[in-house]
């Protein structure tokens, strides 16, 4: 569970790709998930994977990356069992669930080069409506964390001697409610904290909000603007009309 958390966390760090503009990584992201739903082809999804891990490379986070990809492996497999069952052929099965390792890898390389505060900025850029950006950027905040807050709970359960994966189905499912009672504790304190938080910045107050921020375009955005343009145009063409 902790390696999925941290398969979606931001961690801050001084790469090229970490300095752009946000709406620059989102339109990236956007153009590689739209890519990875073209798939028709092993050889495509090479090249669209090819695209991710450069980008990746350049954002310094390719083992953060591969731990994710890992991941979705296992739901991969399962995807391409359950078409080869119903009557799929063997290179579509495996096609198919590609296109789901290169949504999952898409997906997951914007969170990991976004922070939740730039993901606001975006949001409100758009004009979404703020009640909408505050639990959306909210959920991006906490569902990782209670991840590894259930991580650590069950470390510490089975540290006093508690046994998951021992028993019979209905035995392993009541071996979780220590696990559930103490994380559904945790997650009301933050919550009452949260409601504290926003009391306390007037959040229900129906004066303007202002950032400190403000998302202007630089010269890097401008020119990292022109190459990602430059390279899904040219890959779209490729997959098209010569691939």
């Amino acid at each position: 569970m902790m390696s999925i958390a941290k398969g979606f966390i931001f961690k801050r760090m001084d790469s090229p790709i970490h300095r752009l503009d946000p709406r620059i990584k989102l339109l990236m992201s956007i153009g590689l998930f739209y890519l990875a739903l073209s798939i028709s082809s092993i050889f495509e999804a090479a090249i669209i994977f090819s695209t991710i891990f450069t980008i990746a490379t350049f954002a310094k986070i390719t083992n953060r990356l591969i731990r994710t990809i890992f991941i979705a492996l296992g739901f991969a497999i399962f995807i391409f069992l359950i078409n080869y069952i119903v009557g799929y052929e063997i290179l579509l099965a495996i096609q198919l669930s590609l296109r789901f390792i290169t949504i999952i890898s898409s997906t997951s390389m914007f969170f990991l080069i976004t922070s939740p505060d730039e993901l606001e900025l975006v949001m409100k850029w758009m004009r979404i409506p703020r009640d909408f950006v505050f639990a959306f950027v909210t959920a991006v905040r906490f569902v990782p964390v209670l991840i590894m807050d259930a991580t650590r709970i069950m470390d510490s359960q089975k540290s006093r001697g508690l046994e998951l994966e021992k028993g019979n189905i209905i035995k392993r499912i009541r071996n979780f409610i220590p696990i559930l009672i103490p994380l559904i504790l945790t997650s009301i304190r933050r919550s009452l904290n949260l409601a504290e938080a926003m009391e306390s910045r007037s959040y229900s107050s129906n004066n303007p909000k202002t950032s400190l921020y403000e998302l202007k375009l630089k010269t890097r955005d401008k020119i990292a603007l022109s190459i990602i343009l430059i390279t899904f145009f040219t890959l779209v063409y490729l997959l098209k009309y010569i691939i």
